[in-house]
């Protein structure tokens, strides 16, 4: 029988828990039976997602940037729960719209600190434990413009490809350890900040659908849907690779 749904006793953290994929994916893996820590450095947002929280979900403030804060977050875990099955790295920023000439350094800075550094530092302290229980997964959570290019995303575009390549280089370093490395890359899903952007649903649709071969936009439940079953036991032989969730964008 199919153990795509089945995470009953894992921990799972995730970055960026704040956002709608972030949070999506928390609930689909609570839904499968895991304990999930929530990180995000947005407190108040967080809070105010997770509202009365069961026994099974841990709330942390958590800035990926730094060094001390992510080791703190991953020794808060292991004190609650004493293990830690799955990371899934989801913080990102996005930095403003300029040309990489035009960019400024703090601006590219950030987004290497935040999309990038901040994926190396959570899987290296999550990657400790894995490795005394010789089993783990590591889901980076990257992009479409890991794999293209966009005017005005190049900051935010070379730490998406940063992640692959990490992904890669985790898969590689740690497969003889029982752990599985991952990314996943949507392309453009209807988020609240893509409807803040936009207006609403209608006019984001009509101002990117025609760049998808599949002519819609993404839904988040498909982005947490793909999520849960990569970290699943149904795909124990994928690891070390990209999955794209963009409606074909990446294959014109």
């Amino acid at each position: 029988m199919s153990q795509i749904h089945d995470l009953a006793g894992q921990v799972v953290a995730i970055t960026g828990a704040a956002g709608d994929i972030g949070w999506a994916i928390g609930q689909r893996c609570l839904d499968a039976g895991a304990c999930v820590a929530l990180l995000d450095r947005d407190a108040a947002a967080l809070a105010e997602r997770a509202g009365a929280a069961s026994d099974r979900v841990m709330p942390l403030a958590c800035d990926v940037a730094d060094a001390g804060q992510t080791r703190a977050a991953i020794d808060a875990v292991l004190a609650r729960w004493q293990r830690l099955d799955v990371l899934v790295n989801n913080a990102a920023v996005v930095t403003p719209g300029d040309k990489i000439g035009d960019l400024a350094l703090a601006d590219w800075q950030q987004a290497l600190d935040i999309n990038l550094t901040g994926a190396w530092l959570m899987s290296k302290w999550a990657l400790a434990p894995m490795r005394r229980a010789r089993s783990g997964v590591i889901l980076n959570i990257s992009s479409q413009l890991g794999s293209v290019a966009a005017p005005g995303r190049g900051a935010y575009s070379t730490t998406k490809a940063g992640l692959h390549a990490l992904t890669r280089a985790i898969a590689i370093d740690h497969a003889a350890e029982g752990i599985r490395s991952v990314s996943l890359s949507p392309g453009a899903v209807l988020t609240s900040r893509v409807l803040r952007r936009y207006g609403d649903a209608e006019a984001a649709s009509a101002a990117l659908a025609r760049r998808y071969p599949a002519g819609r936009l993404g839904e988040v439940d498909e982005v947490a849907q793909t999520a849960l079953f990569l970290i699943g036991k149904d795909a124990s032989f994928i690891t070390g690779t990209d999955v794209r969730v963009d409606g074909g964008y990446t294959a014109i």
